[in-house]
Protein backbone atom coordinates (compact mmCIF):
# COMPACT_ATOMS: atom_id res chain seq x y z
CA UNK A 1 0.00 0.00 0.00
CA UNK A 2 1.58 3.24 -0.68
CA UNK A 3 3.20 5.35 2.49
CA UNK A 4 0.56 8.33 1.57
CA UNK A 5 -2.75 5.72 2.11
CA UNK A 6 -1.41 4.06 5.28
CA UNK A 7 -3.17 6.60 7.22
CA UNK A 8 -6.23 7.32 5.26
CA UNK A 9 -9.61 5.44 7.02
CA UNK A 10 -9.99 1.76 5.91
CA UNK A 11 -13.63 3.04 4.72
CA UNK A 12 -12.27 5.61 2.67
CA UNK A 13 -9.99 2.76 1.11
CA UNK A 14 -12.02 0.22 0.39
CA UNK A 15 -14.64 2.60 -1.47
CA UNK A 16 -16.56 0.62 -4.37
CA UNK A 17 -14.17 0.85 -7.20
CA UNK A 18 -17.20 -0.12 -9.64
CA UNK A 19 -20.56 -0.71 -9.30
CA UNK A 20 -20.47 -4.64 -8.69
CA UNK A 21 -18.81 -3.74 -5.37
CA UNK A 22 -21.40 -1.22 -4.01
CA UNK A 23 -23.45 -3.14 -1.34
CA UNK A 24 -26.90 -2.40 -0.75
CA UNK A 25 -28.91 0.54 -2.48
CA UNK A 26 -30.18 -2.04 -4.93
CA UNK A 27 -33.67 0.19 -5.79
CA UNK A 28 -31.54 2.52 -7.12
CA UNK A 29 -28.12 1.22 -8.30
CA UNK A 30 -29.46 -2.33 -8.95
CA UNK A 31 -29.60 -3.59 -12.49
CA UNK A 32 -32.91 -1.94 -12.90
CA UNK A 33 -32.34 1.12 -10.63
CA UNK A 34 -32.82 4.81 -12.05
CA UNK A 35 -29.01 5.72 -11.05
CA UNK A 36 -27.49 2.09 -12.52
CA UNK A 37 -28.84 3.05 -15.44
CA UNK A 38 -28.30 6.56 -15.79
CA UNK A 39 -24.62 5.33 -15.33
CA UNK A 40 -24.91 2.94 -18.23
CA UNK A 41 -26.06 5.78 -20.29
CA UNK A 42 -23.19 8.48 -19.40
CA UNK A 43 -25.67 11.13 -18.49
CA UNK A 44 -26.74 11.94 -14.61
CA UNK A 45 -29.55 14.22 -13.92
CA UNK A 46 -30.10 16.19 -10.98
CA UNK A 47 -30.46 14.99 -8.17
CA UNK A 48 -30.80 14.89 -3.89
CA UNK A 49 -29.21 11.76 -2.30
CA UNK A 50 -31.43 11.02 0.83
CA UNK A 51 -30.24 9.03 3.52
CA UNK A 52 -28.65 8.60 6.75
CA UNK A 53 -25.25 8.48 7.74
CA UNK A 54 -23.08 5.88 6.08
CA UNK A 55 -25.22 4.83 3.82
CA UNK A 56 -23.48 4.65 0.28
CA UNK A 57 -24.08 8.65 -0.51
CA UNK A 58 -20.06 9.44 -1.17
CA UNK A 59 -19.73 6.12 -2.84
CA UNK A 60 -22.19 6.60 -5.23
CA UNK A 61 -21.17 10.08 -5.92
CA UNK A 62 -17.68 8.14 -6.55
CA UNK A 63 -18.92 6.03 -8.82
CA UNK A 64 -20.55 8.25 -11.07
CA UNK A 65 -17.21 10.17 -11.21
CA UNK A 66 -15.84 7.26 -12.48
CA UNK A 67 -18.24 6.24 -14.68
CA UNK A 68 -19.93 9.17 -16.74
CA UNK A 69 -17.47 11.26 -19.13
CA UNK A 70 -17.99 14.40 -17.42
CA UNK A 71 -16.05 17.32 -15.66
CA UNK A 72 -16.68 16.45 -12.05
CA UNK A 73 -16.58 18.99 -9.15
CA UNK A 74 -16.51 17.59 -5.51
CA UNK A 75 -17.48 20.72 -2.65
CA UNK A 76 -19.00 19.80 1.31
CA UNK A 77 -21.38 22.55 2.41
CA UNK A 78 -19.42 22.44 5.77
CA UNK A 79 -16.36 23.51 4.12
CA UNK A 80 -17.08 25.34 0.69
CA UNK A 81 -18.36 29.04 -0.07
CA UNK A 82 -19.93 31.01 -3.08
CA UNK A 83 -16.50 31.42 -4.67
CA UNK A 84 -15.58 28.32 -5.33
CA UNK A 85 -19.44 27.37 -6.48
CA UNK A 86 -18.96 30.10 -8.56
CA UNK A 87 -15.59 29.05 -10.11
CA UNK A 88 -17.00 25.89 -11.16
CA UNK A 89 -19.74 26.96 -12.62
CA UNK A 90 -17.96 29.39 -14.72
CA UNK A 91 -16.01 26.53 -15.89
CA UNK A 92 -18.77 25.05 -16.30
CA UNK A 93 -20.39 27.47 -18.94
CA UNK A 94 -17.21 27.21 -21.15
CA UNK A 95 -17.77 23.21 -21.05
CA UNK A 96 -21.06 23.39 -22.21
CA UNK A 97 -19.94 25.01 -25.64
CA UNK A 98 -17.82 22.07 -26.13
CA UNK A 99 -20.74 19.67 -25.39
CA UNK A 100 -19.37 18.29 -22.71
CA UNK A 101 -21.65 17.72 -19.39
CA UNK A 102 -20.42 19.49 -16.08
CA UNK A 103 -21.31 17.67 -12.98
CA UNK A 104 -20.98 19.44 -9.50
CA UNK A 105 -20.95 16.94 -6.10
CA UNK A 106 -22.39 18.77 -2.87
CA UNK A 107 -22.00 16.85 -0.01
CA UNK A 108 -23.89 18.27 2.96
CA UNK A 109 -25.84 20.69 0.70
CA UNK A 110 -27.90 20.94 3.51
CA UNK A 111 -25.45 23.20 4.74
CA UNK A 112 -25.29 25.62 2.09
CA UNK A 113 -27.07 29.01 2.71
CA UNK A 114 -30.40 30.31 0.74
CA UNK A 115 -27.93 32.66 -0.90
CA UNK A 116 -25.59 30.15 -2.06
CA UNK A 117 -28.45 27.77 -3.36
CA UNK A 118 -29.61 30.27 -5.63
CA UNK A 119 -25.84 30.90 -6.94
CA UNK A 120 -27.07 26.77 -8.43
CA UNK A 121 -30.37 27.40 -9.53
CA UNK A 122 -30.25 29.24 -12.56
CA UNK A 123 -27.14 26.93 -14.04
CA UNK A 124 -29.26 23.97 -13.16
CA UNK A 125 -32.33 25.12 -15.02
CA UNK A 126 -30.30 25.84 -18.10
CA UNK A 127 -28.34 22.83 -17.87
CA UNK A 128 -24.68 24.13 -17.43
CA UNK A 129 -24.60 22.17 -14.46
CA UNK A 130 -26.24 18.47 -13.05
CA UNK A 131 -26.41 18.90 -9.62
CA UNK A 132 -25.38 16.05 -6.72
CA UNK A 133 -26.61 17.31 -3.43
CA UNK A 134 -25.91 14.38 -0.63
CA UNK A 135 -27.61 15.13 2.75
CA UNK A 136 -28.76 13.28 6.00
CA UNK A 137 -31.64 16.32 6.75
CA UNK A 138 -34.56 16.32 5.03
CA UNK A 139 -34.71 18.01 2.00
CA UNK A 140 -38.09 19.67 2.43
CA UNK A 141 -37.04 21.84 4.77
CA UNK A 142 -33.25 21.66 4.37
CA UNK A 143 -33.13 23.03 0.34
CA UNK A 144 -35.09 25.71 -1.25
CA UNK A 145 -38.14 25.01 -3.26
CA UNK A 146 -37.10 26.71 -6.27
CA UNK A 147 -33.53 23.98 -6.42
CA UNK A 148 -35.43 21.04 -5.12
CA UNK A 149 -37.80 20.81 -7.81
CA UNK A 150 -35.62 20.97 -10.55
CA UNK A 151 -33.84 18.15 -8.92
CA UNK A 152 -34.68 14.50 -8.04
CA UNK A 153 -34.89 13.27 -4.61
CA UNK A 154 -33.45 9.50 -4.36
CA UNK A 155 -34.43 8.08 -0.71
CA UNK A 156 -31.42 5.78 0.16
CA UNK A 157 -31.86 3.22 2.88
CA UNK A 158 -29.90 2.54 6.35
CA UNK A 159 -27.93 -0.96 5.28
CA UNK A 160 -29.09 -4.07 6.96
CA UNK A 161 -26.90 -6.19 9.07
CA UNK A 162 -26.40 -8.56 6.73
CA UNK A 163 -24.89 -5.86 4.61
CA UNK A 164 -22.73 -4.15 6.74
CA UNK A 165 -20.85 -7.97 7.66
CA UNK A 166 -20.67 -8.09 4.20
CA UNK A 167 -19.40 -5.08 3.18
CA UNK A 168 -17.09 -5.54 6.58
CA UNK A 169 -15.67 -9.18 5.53
CA UNK A 170 -14.67 -7.59 1.98
CA UNK A 171 -13.23 -4.97 3.39
CA UNK A 172 -10.27 -7.31 6.11
CA UNK A 173 -9.79 -8.85 1.80
CA UNK A 174 -8.98 -6.08 -0.61
CA UNK A 175 -7.19 -3.78 1.93
CA UNK A 176 -3.30 -4.68 2.01
CA UNK A 177 -2.66 -3.03 5.20
CA UNK A 178 -5.54 -4.77 6.75
CA UNK A 179 -4.78 -8.27 4.80
CA UNK A 180 -0.95 -8.39 6.00
CA UNK A 181 -2.10 -8.50 9.30
CA UNK A 182 -3.35 -12.07 8.61
CA UNK A 183 -5.33 -11.90 11.87
CA UNK A 184 -9.16 -13.39 11.67
CA UNK A 185 -12.30 -11.86 13.22
CA UNK A 186 -14.98 -14.19 14.79
CA UNK A 187 -18.84 -14.09 13.41
CA UNK A 188 -19.70 -12.48 17.00
CA UNK A 189 -17.63 -9.26 16.34
CA UNK A 190 -18.79 -8.81 12.80
CA UNK A 191 -22.79 -9.24 14.61
CA UNK A 192 -21.73 -6.95 17.25
CA UNK A 193 -20.12 -4.63 15.01
CA UNK A 194 -22.97 -4.26 12.69
CA UNK A 195 -25.71 -4.10 15.57
CA UNK A 196 -24.27 -0.77 16.93
CA UNK A 197 -23.45 0.74 13.77
CA UNK A 198 -26.87 1.09 13.20
CA UNK A 199 -26.70 0.76 9.40
CA UNK A 200 -23.80 3.12 8.96
CA UNK A 201 -21.13 1.28 6.74
CA UNK A 202 -18.28 3.89 7.62
CA UNK A 203 -18.56 3.81 11.83
CA UNK A 204 -18.54 -0.38 10.99
CA UNK A 205 -15.30 -0.57 8.80
CA UNK A 206 -13.62 2.52 11.19
CA UNK A 207 -14.88 0.27 14.11
CA UNK A 208 -13.69 -2.87 12.72
CA UNK A 209 -10.04 -1.25 12.05
CA UNK A 210 -9.56 0.00 15.50
CA UNK A 211 -10.50 -3.69 16.78
CA UNK A 212 -8.13 -5.17 14.44
CA UNK A 213 -5.35 -2.48 15.23
CA UNK A 214 -6.20 -3.50 19.08
CA UNK A 215 -5.53 -6.65 18.74
CA UNK A 216 -2.29 -6.20 16.48
CA UNK A 217 -1.35 -4.48 19.59
CA UNK A 218 -1.73 -7.37 22.35
CA UNK A 219 -0.19 -9.68 19.62
CA UNK A 220 -3.28 -11.60 18.68
CA UNK A 221 -4.31 -13.49 15.55
CA UNK A 222 -7.86 -13.00 16.48
CA UNK A 223 -10.41 -10.04 16.89
CA UNK A 224 -12.70 -11.67 19.66
CA UNK A 225 -15.72 -10.00 21.61
CA UNK A 226 -13.53 -9.08 24.36
CA UNK A 227 -11.13 -7.39 21.93
CA UNK A 228 -14.06 -5.24 20.64
CA UNK A 229 -15.09 -4.52 23.85
CA UNK A 230 -11.57 -3.49 25.03
CA UNK A 231 -10.94 -1.32 21.73
CA UNK A 232 -14.63 0.52 21.70
CA UNK A 233 -16.90 1.88 24.64
CA UNK A 234 -19.64 2.31 21.98
CA UNK A 235 -22.86 1.03 23.58
CA UNK A 236 -25.68 0.57 20.72
CA UNK A 237 -28.86 2.78 21.13
CA UNK A 238 -30.92 5.75 20.79
CA UNK A 239 -31.65 6.84 16.93
CA UNK A 240 -31.01 9.67 14.44
CA UNK A 241 -31.63 13.03 14.52
CA UNK A 242 -34.12 12.94 11.72
CA UNK A 243 -35.55 9.63 13.25
CA UNK A 244 -37.11 12.12 16.07
CA UNK A 245 -40.12 12.64 14.00
CA UNK A 246 -40.37 9.42 13.16
CA UNK A 247 -40.69 7.60 16.51
CA UNK A 248 -42.90 10.72 17.64
CA UNK A 249 -45.32 10.16 14.76
CA UNK A 250 -45.26 6.49 15.50
CA UNK A 251 -46.01 6.96 18.99
CA UNK A 252 -48.90 9.38 18.92
CA UNK A 253 -50.75 6.72 16.00
CA UNK A 254 -50.22 3.91 18.31
CA UNK A 255 -51.96 5.78 20.64
CA UNK A 256 -54.85 7.26 18.60
CA UNK A 257 -54.75 3.57 16.90
CA UNK A 258 -55.17 2.12 20.69
CA UNK A 259 -52.41 -0.06 20.74
CA UNK A 260 -50.77 0.24 24.14
CA UNK A 261 -47.88 -2.42 23.29
CA UNK A 262 -46.66 -0.32 20.37
CA UNK A 263 -46.96 3.02 21.89
CA UNK A 264 -44.99 1.83 24.62
CA UNK A 265 -42.27 0.48 22.30
CA UNK A 266 -41.84 3.55 20.53
CA UNK A 267 -42.06 5.66 24.28
CA UNK A 268 -39.28 3.56 25.85
CA UNK A 269 -37.21 3.86 22.54
CA UNK A 270 -37.64 7.53 22.30
CA UNK A 271 -36.20 7.76 26.09
CA UNK A 272 -33.54 5.59 25.96
CA UNK A 273 -32.31 7.35 23.23
CA UNK A 274 -32.15 10.61 25.22
CA UNK A 275 -35.90 12.26 24.17
CA UNK A 276 -37.20 14.93 26.42
CA UNK A 277 -39.30 13.51 28.52
CA UNK A 278 -41.62 16.92 28.56
CA UNK A 279 -41.92 16.48 24.95
CA UNK A 280 -43.23 12.81 25.43
CA UNK A 281 -45.90 14.17 27.67
CA UNK A 282 -47.06 17.27 25.92
CA UNK A 283 -47.26 15.44 22.88
CA UNK A 284 -49.72 12.82 25.05
CA UNK A 285 -51.52 15.99 26.37
CA UNK A 286 -52.59 17.45 22.54
CA UNK A 287 -53.44 14.02 21.95
CA UNK A 288 -56.15 13.45 24.91
CA UNK A 289 -58.08 16.81 23.76
CA UNK A 290 -57.38 15.55 19.81
CA UNK A 291 -58.45 12.47 19.49
CA UNK A 292 -60.02 11.67 22.93
CA UNK A 293 -61.63 14.69 23.68
CA UNK A 294 -65.10 13.91 25.35
CA UNK A 295 -65.19 10.97 24.47
CA UNK A 296 -63.25 10.55 27.92
CA UNK A 297 -62.53 13.99 29.38
CA UNK A 298 -60.52 11.91 32.56
CA UNK A 299 -57.75 11.49 29.30
CA UNK A 300 -56.90 15.69 29.80
CA UNK A 301 -56.28 15.12 33.30
CA UNK A 302 -54.28 11.85 33.08
CA UNK A 303 -52.10 13.74 30.63
CA UNK A 304 -51.68 16.55 32.18
CA UNK A 305 -50.45 15.09 35.51
CA UNK A 306 -48.45 12.66 33.40
CA UNK A 307 -46.44 15.90 32.60
CA UNK A 308 -46.52 17.70 35.99
CA UNK A 309 -44.90 14.07 37.49
CA UNK A 310 -42.26 14.91 34.72
CA UNK A 311 -41.42 17.95 36.16
CA UNK A 312 -41.48 16.45 39.94
CA UNK A 313 -40.14 13.27 39.65
CA UNK A 314 -37.93 13.61 36.78
CA UNK A 315 -36.15 10.53 34.90
CA UNK A 316 -35.44 7.49 35.46
CA UNK A 317 -38.43 7.41 37.50
CA UNK A 318 -41.18 9.53 35.85
CA UNK A 319 -40.73 6.93 32.91
CA UNK A 320 -43.32 5.07 35.04
CA UNK A 321 -45.73 7.83 34.86
CA UNK A 322 -45.80 8.66 31.33
CA UNK A 323 -45.62 4.70 30.71
CA UNK A 324 -49.48 4.89 32.69
CA UNK A 325 -50.58 7.45 31.13
CA UNK A 326 -49.81 6.15 27.74
CA UNK A 327 -51.56 3.08 28.21
CA UNK A 328 -54.40 4.54 29.70
CA UNK A 329 -54.62 6.98 26.20
CA UNK A 330 -54.37 4.09 23.94
CA UNK A 331 -56.96 2.29 25.75
CA UNK A 332 -59.47 4.87 26.10
CA UNK A 333 -62.14 5.55 23.53
CA UNK A 334 -61.24 7.68 20.77
CA UNK A 335 -63.37 10.77 19.50
CA UNK A 336 -61.85 13.47 17.57
CA UNK A 337 -65.21 15.71 17.36
CA UNK A 338 -63.82 18.68 19.63
CA UNK A 339 -60.66 18.85 16.98
CA UNK A 340 -63.26 18.84 13.95
CA UNK A 341 -65.16 21.61 16.21
CA UNK A 342 -62.16 23.49 16.23
CA UNK A 343 -61.52 23.30 12.43
CA UNK A 344 -64.79 24.00 11.60
CA UNK A 345 -65.28 27.19 14.35
CA UNK A 346 -61.76 28.55 12.66
CA UNK A 347 -63.21 27.82 9.08
CA UNK A 348 -66.44 29.61 9.75
CA UNK A 349 -64.78 32.49 11.35
CA UNK A 350 -62.73 33.27 8.42
CA UNK A 351 -65.66 33.17 6.16
CA UNK A 352 -67.43 35.65 8.48
CA UNK A 353 -65.18 38.14 9.04
CA UNK A 354 -68.25 40.73 8.23
CA UNK A 355 -70.54 38.87 10.56
CA UNK A 356 -71.56 41.24 13.91
CA UNK A 357 -72.51 39.67 17.35
CA UNK A 358 -76.35 40.14 17.89
CA UNK A 359 -77.22 43.14 19.78
CA UNK A 360 -79.37 40.76 22.55
CA UNK A 361 -75.99 39.29 23.49
CA UNK A 362 -73.89 42.18 23.79
CA UNK A 363 -73.50 43.88 26.85
CA UNK A 364 -75.09 47.18 27.58
CA UNK A 365 -72.52 49.37 29.72
CA UNK A 366 -73.72 52.74 28.94
CA UNK A 367 -76.44 54.56 28.70
CA UNK A 368 -76.26 54.85 24.76
CA UNK A 369 -75.83 51.03 24.05
CA UNK A 370 -78.66 49.85 26.02
CA UNK A 371 -80.85 52.63 23.83
CA UNK A 372 -79.37 51.65 20.99
CA UNK A 373 -80.67 47.87 22.32
CA UNK A 374 -77.82 45.96 23.18
CA UNK A 375 -78.54 43.26 25.66
CA UNK A 376 -82.26 43.73 24.88
CA UNK A 377 -84.26 40.50 24.77
CA UNK A 378 -81.46 38.77 26.40
CA UNK A 379 -82.83 36.06 28.81
CA UNK A 380 -81.02 34.95 31.81
CA UNK A 381 -80.75 30.98 31.63
CA UNK A 382 -80.92 30.86 35.39
CA UNK A 383 -84.29 32.57 35.74
CA UNK A 384 -85.56 30.16 33.35
CA UNK A 385 -84.64 26.99 34.74
CA UNK A 386 -81.38 27.21 33.40
CA UNK A 387 -82.01 26.45 29.64
CA UNK A 388 -83.47 28.63 26.93
CA UNK A 389 -84.01 27.43 23.71
CA UNK A 390 -82.45 30.16 21.26
CA UNK A 391 -79.94 30.12 19.65
CA UNK A 392 -76.81 33.09 19.94
CA UNK A 393 -74.96 32.10 16.75
CA UNK A 394 -75.88 35.44 14.40
CA UNK A 395 -78.69 34.96 12.06
CA UNK A 396 -76.60 35.16 9.07
CA UNK A 397 -75.00 31.84 10.88
CA UNK A 398 -77.84 30.24 12.04
CA UNK A 399 -77.91 27.24 10.06
CA UNK A 400 -74.26 26.69 10.71
CA UNK A 401 -73.16 23.33 12.58
CA UNK A 402 -70.01 23.50 14.34
CA UNK A 403 -70.27 20.85 17.12
CA UNK A 404 -71.13 16.91 16.12
CA UNK A 405 -71.06 14.97 19.10
CA UNK A 406 -70.11 11.22 18.56
CA UNK A 407 -72.01 8.36 20.45
CA UNK A 408 -68.52 6.93 21.72
CA UNK A 409 -67.47 7.06 25.54
CA UNK A 410 -68.75 9.28 27.68
CA UNK A 411 -69.67 11.62 25.04
CA UNK A 412 -73.05 9.88 24.28
CA UNK A 413 -74.01 11.41 27.50
CA UNK A 414 -73.26 15.15 26.23
CA UNK A 415 -74.88 14.00 22.62
CA UNK A 416 -77.58 12.64 24.81
CA UNK A 417 -78.15 15.83 26.74
CA UNK A 418 -77.83 18.35 23.75
CA UNK A 419 -80.62 16.36 22.12
CA UNK A 420 -82.65 16.50 24.79
CA UNK A 421 -82.21 20.25 24.97
CA UNK A 422 -82.24 21.27 21.55
CA UNK A 423 -84.06 18.33 19.95
CA UNK A 424 -82.34 15.59 18.23
CA UNK A 425 -82.35 16.97 14.88
CA UNK A 426 -79.85 19.80 15.84
CA UNK A 427 -77.11 16.76 16.14
CA UNK A 428 -78.02 14.50 13.73
CA UNK A 429 -75.64 13.81 11.22
CA UNK A 430 -78.52 14.77 8.41
CA UNK A 431 -78.24 18.53 9.72
CA UNK A 432 -77.91 20.93 7.40
CA UNK A 433 -74.56 23.04 8.32
CA UNK A 434 -73.98 25.61 5.56
CA UNK A 435 -74.83 29.50 5.65
CA UNK A 436 -78.32 30.13 5.18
Amino acid sequence: MPENLSNVPLAERVRPKNVEDLVGQQHVMGKEGILRKALEKGMMFSCVLYGPPGCGKSSIAELIRKHVDAEFFFFSGALHGANDIKQAMNRAQEMKRYGKQTIIFIDEIHRLNKAQQDLLLSKVEDGTITLIGATTENPSFEIIPPLLSRCRVIFLKPLSNEELIKIMKRAIIVDEKIASYEINVTDEVFQAIAQMSQGDARFALNTLEIAIEAARGMNQKIVDFNVLQASSGYKPHGYRKEEHYDFASAFIKSLRGSDPDAALYYMARMIDSGEDPMFIARRMIILASEDIGLADPMALLVATSAAQAVEYVGLPECALNLAQAAIYLAAAPKSNSVYLALEKAKDVAKRSTGVQVPLFLRNPVTKLMKNSGYGEEYIYPHETGGFVKRSYMPDELSRIKIYTPKSIGKEENIKKRLEELWGKEKYSKGEDDEEG
